[in-house]
């Protein structure tokens, strides 16, 4: 430990020193540059350097080939591809021969052509994209309406519910009860029935018997064949609690050549008034669109 200096000052001070000469200077210390820390103070913290993405080459390079092939509809042989995509030859030939083995590519005669791989992936993007314009619709009218709206179609013999729009406000109908199988119950179900013919609705009937759901159910087949004759066409069709107690439903039939398709929306029972001026408003906003979904309606 330093001790302090306890002698007594001189009574004449000594003249200050002179700086150092130029010659004997002493170098001049590094600015650092971090900040100085100051007692008390919080001191911010330095953003760190962002890590460029880690990218593949051969994946890039393959890509582009595969852009390559794409513009050229007849085919277009290795060295043309290569001076497009500006790889060496033997870098396209590897990676063209890879591509072909994958089935993204296919050879014949020396050109290349887009692969079935290629072709499934364009299609699923296809369908992706029809299934996405069907579901912003649907988005639009649950929210002009104030219900939570539902999309069906009657295919290969089956109900399926291709799509609901609901919100926390608006939630849809619990699928307590197979929905296929009770397409006696509820509107989207009847609504589908009444667009087939006679026959078609016996087979449905046949293969899931009516059942009783609720006490409002129609308790048996030839009970619904007389409502089904009964539904007069484009008419929004209705059901009030016969597949769940405290909801109603109503749809309304999309024709588009020869698939059956609804739209339905559904509204707690305490609002059943509401239900037919929501059906048909939900019709009049399908009809001013329906020209624009016809080739999104078979998601």
């Amino acid at each position: 430990m330093a001790t302090a200096d306890t002698a007594p000052a001189e009574r004449h001070a000594p003249p200050a020193p002179r700086g150092p000469s130029r010659s004997t200077a002493l170098p001049a210390q590094p600015r650092s540059s971090a900040p100085v820390e100051r007692p008390g103070a919080t001191v911010p913290e330095q953003p760190r350097p962002q890590q460029p993405p880690t990218l593949i080459g051969s994946v890039q390079r393959a890509m582009r080939l595969l852009e390559a092939v794409a513009r050229h509809e007849h085919g277009a042989p290795a060295k043309q591809l290569a001076r497009e995509t500006g790889l060496a030859l033997p870098t396209a030939y590897h990676l063209l021969r890879t591509l072909v083995h994958e089935g993204y590519l296919r050879r014949d005669r020396g050109l290349f052509f887009l692969g079935e791989a290629a072709e499934r992936l364009s299609s699923s993007g296809a369908a992706q994209k029809r299934r996405s314009t069907i579901v912003e619709a649907l988005a639009q009218w649950r929210d002009s309406i104030g219900a939570p709206v539902y999309y069906a179609m009657y295919r290969e013999g089956e109900i399926e519910l291709m799509c609901v729009s609901a919100t926390a406000a608006a939630p849809a109908v619990e699928e307590w009860a197979g929905f296929r199988e009770t397409g006696h119950a509820h509107a989207v179900g009847q609504c589908l029935l009444s667009q087939l013919d006679d026959r078609a609705r016996r087979d449905h009937l046949d293969r899931y018997p009516v059942q009783s759901l609720t006490p409002y159910t129609v308790r048996d087949g030839h009970s619904v064949l007389r409502r089904l004759e009964r539904i007069r066409p484009m008419e929004p069709v209705t059901e009030r609690q016969e597949y769940a107690l405290g909801t109603v439903c109503a749809a309304i039939p999309i024709t588009v050549g020869t698939t059956a398709a609804a739209m339905a929306l559904s509204l707690p029972a305490h609002q059943a008034d509401r239900l037919l001026p929501a059906a048909r408003q939900l019709q009049r906003e399908v009809g001013r669109r329906l020209g624009s979904l016809a080739l999104s309606i078979s998601i």
